[in-house]
């Protein structure tokens, strides 16, 4: 079995970072540092992300047994663990299967529910991509653009573009199975699935992932949980207010 790769910052008790969709560890850089000064944190890229290995499968019980592999290897008895949106839903299930493995989970901007697959125009716009055809980022920036208004979006998605020959550029990510399996991203947290441990749900202002209607849902799965929102924030919240973001989490954790 392949370990995801990881990057790991500071020193103390274990804080596992799982990214969102199209995403990686890297994009957590700025709030794993602060936070390494606590703990030992680990941002790490799930399969088919960032420079973690590719495979055809993708799905969270599979994700939930590559963070299972992960303990194991790195000797990891308990950490506590933060997942962002699709990351989100991998830290949930691992909670809900591996409880005593749990300190601590906090959750960014997603709730247990089902979400209809929605990544249609990205998926759509990055599948438009011909990297024969290209050899500058802003090139492939242009291309994203006629489908992708926001420049937000696009820079997101443009950090995983690098050049895997002196020549050729490529994603990072596996386009391949992400668009096969593109459906697998909004499953549900499986019904009467319960972890008792601390939990924090934190949900930006402006994002509409987590409603008012999701609490009882929440509530539901995860018995001692609370929930915040992090003013002037959307979807990407530890980017859009990272001091707020920062100072629940701290104050949560501590």
């Amino acid at each position: 079995m392949e370990l995801l790769h990881s990057n790991i910052v500071g020193s103390g008790f274990p804080l596992l970072i799982l990214h969102g969709y199209f995403g990686m560890g890297d994009n957590w850089k700025s709030q794993a540092n602060k936070l390494a000064t606590d703990f030992e944190v680990h941002m790490i890229d799930q399969r088919n992300h960032g420079r973690s290995f590719h495979a055809d499968e993708f799905n969270y019980e599979l994700m939930v047994e590559d963070l299972k592999h992960y303990f194991d290897v790195k000797k990891i008895d308990k950490a506590i663990i933060l997942g962002h949106s699709m990351g989100g839903k991998t830290a949930m299930l691992f909670a809900v299967e591996y409880p005593e493995m749990v300190e601590k989970l906090v959750v960014a901007d997603i709730a247990p529910k089902y979400y209809a697959p929605h990544h249609h125009a990205i998926i759509d716009a990055l599948n438009s991509v011909d990297f024969s055809q290209l050899k500058l980022r802003t090139e492939v920036d242009a291309i994203l653009k006629q489908t992708i208004p926001e420049e937000g979006v696009r820079q997101f998605l443009l950090k995983n573009v690098y050049r895997k020959t002196k020549t050729e550029m490529d994603f990072r990510f596996n386009l391949a199975s992400l668009t096969e399996n593109n459906a697998e991203v909004g499953e549900a947290l499986p019904s009467f699935t319960t972890y008792d441990g601390a939990t924090l749900f934190l949900r930006g202002q402006k994002s509409n992932y987590i409603l008012d209607d999701d609490f009882g849902l929440i509530q539901a799965h995860f018995e001692n949980s609370k929930i915040e929102t992090i003013s002037n924030a959307g979807h990407w919240l530890h980017a859009e207010n990272p001091t707020e973001f920062h100072n629940k989490l701290i104050h949560f954790l501590k």
